[in-house]
């Protein structure tokens, strides 16, 4: 009687024995299936008010789909500087007084509190300033880089600060935890505007021509390009689109107490977005979600915004 030697353990029933009739020895198969890779480019300025805007958007959607994407933040070059004749015509902005309606007009609808103040008494001479210093930072201390861009943000928009003033810059880069004014020094070298023009070229080659815009390409280079800020579902479907293959699934978003204390300060509006609740239920789920003593509550133009202690 002939020997039976195709013996396997069954992982589905736990059963030893007999592989049976149905399977062969050998069997020839191929994992070598590549993953598509989708590349993200958010094309922003430090001082875009509609990027601040779309702040508590992107960060959700990053959250929740940044496991599919390689992410490239490039600056896009908003203000060179001011010059005689009008900087942005279509919006009836000639100079810098011009700015502080808009940018009012944008903190309202978005409910990203924005002071605008600042345009009338310390205006930013150049947002390409700050730019420099994100681009020593990226190239530097990568991992730190989106973390200054928000901080600045923050001083600018709801703190009225100018970003542009190297005693500000120094302030913010040394909250981030590297040295302030040796970023600021370097900002100030030819490599660092280098640095920044090869974004600004391309900026061009994606065809941008505003902020925010967000682009997401595959690997053969076909993608979809989202001009201004626009809702999660919106950033969700596009990245679906590139993915046909598969079903995109949003990770489980982490609780409020590991959020703030990667983000420090969390305005209203963010969080709300972030765990899709009401405005009027903020206040509960953060004291549900936090202990007492872990941060404080302060109102800006309005609206609240918690910071961690």
């Amino acid at each position: 009687m002939a020997t039976n030697n195709n013996m396997i353990c069954d992982m589905e029933t736990g059963v030893c024995g007999p592989a049976g009739d149905d399977t062969t020895t050998m069997e020839f198969i191929d994992l070598s299936v590549s993953k598509k890779t989708i590349n993200l480019y958010y094309v922003t300025d430090p001082i875009c008010s509609h990027c601040w805007a779309l702040e508590p958007v992107l960060r959700k959607f990053i959250h929740q789909y940044g496991h599919y994407f390689n992410m490239h933040t490039l600056m896009g070059g908003l203000l060179e500087k001011w010059g005689d004749g009008p900087v942005d015509p279509a919006n009836g902005i000639s100079g810098p007084s011009d700015v502080a309606g808009h940018w009012r007009e944008v903190g309202e609808h978005s409910r990203m509190p924005i002071d605008g103040t600042v345009w009338y008494d310390n205006p930013i001479e150049s947002s390409f300033i700050p730019s420099r210093v994100y681009k020593v930072i990226q190239e530097k201390h990568p991992k730190l880089a989106n973390t200054f861009l928000r901080r600045a943000r923050e001083e600018l928009f709801a703190f009225n600060k100018n970003i542009a003033q190297d005693d500000v810059l120094i302030d913010i880069i040394n909250q981030v935890g590297l040295d302030g004014e040796e970023i600021v020094k370097q900002s100030k070298l030819p490599e660092a505007d280098t640095a920044l023009h090869e974004d600004f070229q391309l900026v061009r080659q994606l065809g941008v021509r505003g902020f925010p815009t967000i682009i997401m390409m595959n690997e053969e280079q076909k993608g979809v390009r989202i001009v201004g800020a626009r809702t999660l579902e919106d950033y969700a479907n596009a990245l679906q689109r590139l993915l046909p293959d598969e079903t995109i699934t949003p990770k489980q978003l982490s609780g409020l107490d590991q959020l703030l204390k990667e983000e420090k300060l969390l305005f209203s509006r963010e969080i709300e977005e972030f765990y899709s609740i009401d405005r009027t239920e903020v206040e509960a789920f953060t004291q549900q979600q936090l202990l007492q003593d872990a941060y404080t509550v302060t109102s800006l133009l309005g609206e609240k915004y918690i910071q961690a202690k």
